[in-house]
């Protein structure tokens, strides 16, 4: 399932072709830096994401997680599993994004 791109994200990948290259390329070179398999790379990406309150990009890193084969168990896992580092109310914000995608209708484009 290709990945369904923010209409913000396609403005600024059309309007500062380079940047976007430029970002794309740093976040293949992390994801193929290390050890860690892409599901577990995309589970620490949600982790941070939600410590930092991002709903974009908890909603992004959700469905990436996804296409690296976590489960939507795991996925919840992640999140209560940083309760204690980034707090209750932050991990209860995220998982209410997560529900979002995991929730959500497939469409054609999907």
């Amino acid at each position: 399932m290709p990945e369904k791109k923010p209409a913000l994200y396609l403005r600024l990948k059309k309007r500062y072709p380079g940047y976007i290259s430029s970002v794309e390329a740093l976040g293949e070179s992390v994801r193929s830096a290390g050890p860690l398999d892409e599901k577990t790379v995309q589970l620490l990406q949600l982790a941070a994401a939600a410590a930092m309150r991002s709903e974009g990009a908890s909603h992004s890193h959700t469905r990436r997680a996804l296409q690296a084969g976590a489960t939507a168990e795991e996925i919840r896992h992640a999140l209560i599993a940083i309760t204690a580092t980034i707090g209750f109310p932050n991990v209860t914000a995220s998982l209410s994004w997560v529900e979002d995608v995991l929730n959500a209708k497939p469409t054609r484009s999907e």
